[in-house]
């Protein structure tokens, strides 16, 4: 269930130069990126081990689970084909570099699912996070709605955003807002497919890939100004995995090395693991070939080493990361003066030499098909899809005896009381211990054996400090989808 090659999770986890991530995230977070509100991504110090009498005593289970619940949250919803969803992340990097998002849209059905997975800092991994599902849901808008969006004065709210408690400072939400609306003028005048939901999927993440270069590159050309913020965020980048459920219907927009795996019960009760997306790493093989066809021969060996592109960035599509998108020009000029020549890979001849075009994924749920599974690769370092499965579905079974006792009817007899009771009891022998399925993924992620979750293991990780946990685990974000297995018998065929 473990990676036991320290050095394998260590380069795995360490995406971009270090010096470059600590530059960038001090400019992120010096007070003017959020407002004065709780922050929902945040830079929390790392619990430590207390000693006494010179001895280490480890951190209790109470401590532990603290640790590990508290950015849990989880929803429950009345009609349509999901019931519920439960998420969680837990920190390795200080600050943290994943975010997550999920809402409704407004205007139109389906629910939207991310989870984004960023380095070089957290800037632009979290700006994604609060703009993404956004401009996705103003593509998927037929035109007729578009046309009245645009209109309203004052416009309502486009989607409907859970768990969302970072807030924007004013500066940069005049700036977003502008794009935005430039963005819906766009989409109002190119010709519009409503039906093609993956065309709306990459539309919406293609622009605003491009919206976050164009902030920096356009007030430079227009008056030669730089905006640390906006730079900040183009200089840091992230993956992202991207789930638009709408009844039966489920398509998932994968940029990175983020997956997403579907949790299904064969007719023989047993789990299966149906892994949705593909890693855009050296790890595939056609992406290889891919970047290899976009660049001369001659660069075969300088634009993949190390297995990373250009030596450097480890997954193969991203959004942000504009030192592998500018010009060297343009890097000279506007990045250059911030964090040095490292701004500058080595070997850069030909830009760009990446992309934020997302891969597609269409799944049409059936009722056999039981949770949807998004996770940064943090989770995915550490388990298998079918282990992740099988944790899940364990949880599933046990996690009804944290409901009260419901006697079946009315007139029941004290024996069969009785015989409930003592079902029940047996039973709770495999109660999980937490109540949301992505803490229990994480808590065996750290501390999971083939034994059971090993406390000591779970306490020692869980109490190093970030620049030590980052050499044995990532970042996690976990976000688990429960189908509505009645809902899906019912959908025609």
């Amino acid at each position: 269930m473990h990676c036991s090659n320290i050095s394998i999770v260590f380069n795995t986890c360490l995406k971009i130069d270090r010096s470059l991530r600590q530059k960038l995230s001090s400019i992120w977070y010096k007070g003017y990126i959020f407002g004065n509100r709780p922050r929902f991504f945040h830079s929390a110090p790392t619990v430590c081990q207390t000693q006494k009498d010179d001895v280490e005593v480890l951190l209790t289970p109470q401590e532990v689970t603290v640790i590990l619940r508290k950015n849990e949250f989880n929803k429950d919803f009345s009609h349509g084909s999901v019931k519920s969803y439960d998420s969680n992340q837990l920190q390795s990097n200080d600050p943290i570099e994943d975010t997550r998002c999920e809402a409704q849209c407004k205007m139109t059905p389906g629910l939207l699912m991310g989870v984004f997975d960023g380095h070089g800092g957290p800037a632009c991994a979290q700006v994604v996070s609060k703009r993404l599902l956004k401009y996705i849901a103003a593509a998927l808008l037929p035109h007729n709605l578009l046309q009245n969006y645009i209109k309203q004065e004052p416009r309502e709210l486009i989607i409907d955003t859970f768990n969302d408690r970072a807030e924007i400072v004013q500066d940069l939400k005049l700036v977003y807002d502008k794009s935005f609306n430039e963005y819906l003028n766009k989409l109002s005048e190119s010709v519009k497919d409503d039906t093609n939901i993956e065309l709306c999927l990459e539309k919406g993440i293609m622009h605003l890939d491009e919206d976050i270069s164009r902030e920096v590159i356009e007030p430079f050309k227009d008056n030669g100004t730089i905006n640390h913020k906006t730079l900040s965020v183009a200089l840091s980048g992230a993956v992202a995995c991207i789930s638009y459920i709408d009844g039966p219907h489920m398509h998932v927009a994968n940029v990175g090395d983020c997956n997403a795996v579907v949790g299904t019960m064969t007719e023989d009760n047993e789990w299966i693991a149906k892994k949705i997306t593909k890693e855009h790493n050296t790890e595939n093989y056609d992406e290889l070939k891919r970047i290899w066809n976009e660049h001369p021969e001659e660069e075969r060996k300088t634009v993949i080493r190390r297995d990373r592109l250009l030596g450097e960035l480890a997954p193969l599509r991203s959004l942000g990361d504009c030192r592998y998108k500018w010009s060297a020009e343009i890097l000279a000029e506007v990045a250059v003066p911030l964090i040095g020549q490292k701004a500058i890979p080595a070997n850069y001849y030909t830009p760009p030499y990446l992309t934020a075009k997302p891969d597609i994924y269409y799944h049409r749920l059936t009722p056999k098909d039981k949770f949807l599974i998004i996770a940064s690769d943090g989770l995915w370092d550490m388990m298998t899809p079918l282990q992740a499965v099988k944790l899940v579905g364990e949880h599933m079974k046990g996690k009804v005896f944290f409901n009260p006792l419901k006697l079946p009817k009315k007139n029941i007899q004290l024996g069969d009381i009785n015989e409930l009771l003592m079902h029940r009891k047996e039973s709770l022998k495999s109660k999980p211990k937490d109540r949301n399925a992505a803490t229990h993924l994480i808590r065996h992620a750290i501390g999971g054996t083939e034994y059971g979750v090993d406390h000591s293991r779970l306490a020692h990780l869980l109490s190093l400090s970030s620049d030590v946990s980052r050499m044995f685990r990532d970042d996690m974000t976990v976000t688990i989808v429960y189908f509505d297995s009645e809902f899906l018998r019912q959908c025609p065929a």
